[in-house]
């Protein structure tokens, strides 16, 4: 299966293909609120850095964040763990000290560990790594300034697994130098936004930032392949949550879910230019790393390893996907499980305003707020507003990828409706994820009618924290994989 030391062949949690080589150098790089908008994905942005990662190696179409906030999906990558499972699963809050975090054990077996770029994932998780370089927006907004230096300084004796973590694509934008400037009248506007000059510069910003993070990959590639090392090393590109517009970021809709995810290692014989339908969740990513290292899944991992998936692309490892939806400078409270062509939303808090609107009036949400007074928002488009939407949402997303027929009435997919409600709950109640009424959870930063702040700091002081009433952070228990 993959390359490992021969001394592990007989580890039971292994397969037995297993070639003669040394064991990888791991880099995986993280992007900041990008969804799966990259050329590889049949979408007209031109990202060539990431497209010859996919054209080398695997592809995933359908892999999915724990959750659509930014700091919530960053501890479930480290930890392999859901968020209400790992402690931290609001927006602010730092991972806890006794959470597993995967970049120890390979520090422990003898990997060099390196953070560098964003870090958004508390003081306690900084011992995980041989050295964190924490670098602030205002100091680098790409937060790549040191991923090629810190790749040059890296010890030569030992396999390294650095973590490389851009602010590309999160908002404010900065402009490109490296390429003329996309074209705002040649843009493909996702669903949901009205097609305005406004919108339409706005998006183009952002599809500038793509091109500017998959310039980052080119640059990591390029310093890896100069080193000599590229072939040997498990390159795994990723984001934290889905682009920083309505129906997107800290939603559960696709768009904030759906993660871009490419693997490539050339030593480690995967299959080349496949593209895989395998559901995937991005809690998978930590066992996985520890698999192709050699070293033990502890107890804690919630996550499959994705080896199957990889010396296989048309293996299915997991049948179910789970996602959740929690504080983000607001209450929220809902839940997603996807099983088969079907998506399943359970919220909780339908009164509460999109983060995107509460959060900023600037560019595209400017122009929703403007079109809103004027009423000249279009039902869909105003759904960020919504203050009474369904509980529930059931989606064919093969048939209705854009997510705009609620098929929950419908008779003819009530057994559907019921497996998923039932999945959703066993995966609810195996794990902890208790919820208390939404008044006494954490409360809003931000005033839902004039959008002013209205708490000094990060976050509000804390209210009754997702998991933490059923002591969600000692269940292993991953609940309907």
């Amino acid at each position: 299966m993959f390359l490992l030391l021969a001394a592990l062949a007989a580890c039971a949690h292994r397969t037995d293909e297993i070639l003669a080589a040394p064991r990888p150098n791991i880099v995986l790089i993280i992007a900041d609120d990008i969804s799966q908008d990259f050329g590889a994905y049949g979408v007209p942005i031109e990202t060539p850095h990431f497209d010859a990662l996919a054209e080398g190696g695997v592809l995933f179409r359908n892999a999915y964040v724990a959750a659509s906030s930014c700091s919530v999906s960053r501890a479930s990558l480290i930890t392999g763990r859901y968020p209400h499972n790992h402690g931290a699963p609001e927006l602010h809050m730092p991972l806890p000290a006794d959470q597993f975090a995967f970049p120890l054990a390979l520090g422990e077996a003898g990997y060099y560990t390196l953070a560098a770029g964003k870090w958004h994932l508390g003081p306690h998780a900084v011992s995980a790594f041989d050295k964190v370089n924490d670098i602030t927006y205002a100091d680098d907004p790409t937060g790549a300034a040191t991923w090629v230096s810190e790749l040059r300084a890296r010890p030569r004796d030992r396999p390294f697994f650095f973590w490389l973590a851009g602010f590309d694509a999160h908002r404010p934008w900065e402009p490109i130098t490296t390429a003329p400037p996309t074209d705002p009248s040649t843009v493909v506007l996702p669903v949901g936004l009205p097609d305005t000059p406004a919108v339409r510069q706005d998006y183009a910003d952002y599809i500038d930032e793509v091109r500017r993070f998959d310039q980052l990959i080119g640059n990591v590639v390029a310093e890896l392949k100069a080193q000599g090392v590229f072939e040997n090393t498990l390159i795994v590109v990723t984001s934290d949550n889905g682009r920083p517009f309505a129906r997107a970021k800290t939603t559960l809709y696709e768009a904030g879910m759906r993660a871009p995810l490419v693997f490539h290692w050339p030593a480690g014989n995967l299959p080349a230019g496949v593209v895989s339908d395998s559901l995937i969740s991005l809690i998978d990513i930590a066992p996985t790393f520890l698999d192709v290292a050699g070293l033990e899944i502890p107890a804690s991992v919630q996550g499959l390893t994705m080896a199957p998936a990889l010396r296989d692309p048309g293996a299915a490892p997991r049948q179910t996907v789970f996602g959740e939806q929690n504080w983000h400078t607001q209450r929220f409270a809902g839940r997603m499980v996807r099983r088969g062509d079907y998506v399943y939303i359970r919220d909780y808090a339908p009164s509460a305003y999109s983060f995107i609107i509460v959060e900023r009036r600037d560019a595209t949400n400017a122009e929703l707020v403007r079109l809103r007074e004027a009423d000249a928002l279009t039902p869909l488009q105003a759904e960020p507003f919504s203050v009474d939407r369904p509980e529930e949402l059931l989606f064919d997303i093969v048939a209705d990828p854009d997510q705009t027929n609620n098929l929950v009435g419908s008779a003819a997919h009530a057994p559907v409706l019921a497996e998923m409600r039932g999945l959703l709950e066993s995966w609810r109640e195996r794990t902890g994820d208790s919820l208390a009424p939404l008044e006494q959870q954490t409360p809003d930063r931000n005033d839902r009618t004039t959008f002013e702040q209205r708490h000094p700091g990060a976050r509000p002081p804390d209210g009754a924290i997702p998991g933490r009433a059923s002591g969600a952070t000692e269940i292993n228990d991953p609940g309907p994989r």
